[in-house]
């Protein structure tokens, strides 16, 4: 279901507007100026998790992508009150993020509590699919780290998969992280959707995997950015049709 729209939207929005950047294509390759290192949330939701992140990593720019605008108004306004000076939020489709990033520009990437897109006839549209899997080997740098938890069984077996036909290393993979004895070694950060479903006794499924090389998934990447260019073409001519 659709989040509904925020009374007061564009309001808050502006108000909290140093945070969202509105054209993240002209920042591409200076993201990491001022900083030691450049970490991506796709998918950030309310913010819970980036900017606990952020708090935690002062050196670190955090950068968050979500889809829906009244979500990522939550989410801006939260690094707002931290007074935080090292997190921003693209309003914007990852499927674009090789837009918005240059190759190897990223260092860690986190996929938290992703749309499980559970019909086989939307697997294409799960955040670990080959729809988005070469974009990521192209934006983060070459062994670089995605970093997934999820609470859905299916998707987290499905993405173990992608990830070894991509060539990925397993650098740790649990299906109940909080119950791992190496639990405290990593930097976890507890979502919104994480605290619910622990309070639940729902296991919470977690990987930490490494790139391969990019030159290893060359061929996948242009294949992928051919398929995006062409439905970025598909989405502008369906606009300008709407508009006449």
């Amino acid at each position: 279901m659709r989040p509904r729209n925020k009374k007061n939207l564009e309001k808050r929005l502006d108000a909290c507007s140093k945070y969202i950047v509105n054209d993240p294509a002209s920042r591409k390759g200076s993201w990491k100026s001022g900083f030691k290192a450049v970490r991506l949330e796709i998918g950030c939701g309310k913010g819970g998790f980036i900017t606990g992140m952020a708090a935690a990593n002062p050196e670190v720019l955090y950068v968050g992508i979500e889809l829906v605008r009244s979500v990522i108004v939550t989410a801006a306004e939260k690094a707002s009150a931290m007074d935080l000076g090292n997190v921003l939020f693209i309003n914007a489709n990852a499927m674009f993020i090789s837009d918005y990033f240059e190759e190897g520009e990223i260092d860690e990437l986190y996929l938290n509590f992703s749309d499980p897109w559970p019909r086989d006839r939307h697997h294409k549209n799960r955040l670990t699919s080959d729809t988005f899997m070469p974009l990521y080997i192209k934006v983060l740098k070459d062994r670089g780290r995605l970093i997934q938890k999820t609470d859905n069984r299916d998707l987290f077996d499905f993405s173990i998969e992608i990830y070894g036909a991509y060539g990925c290393g397993i650098l740790r993979s649990s299906y109940d992280l909080h119950g791992e004895p190496w639990y405290g070694e990593i930097s976890n950060v507890v979502t919104e959707y994480e605290e619910r479903f622990t309070a639940l006794n729902v296991p919470i499924c977690y990987a930490e995997v490494m790139m391969p090389e990019r030159s290893t998934a060359a061929e996948k990447i242009a294949e992928c950015e051919k398929n995006i260019a062409i439905r970025r073409e598909f989405a502008e001519k369906a606009r300008r049709s709407g508009g006449n």
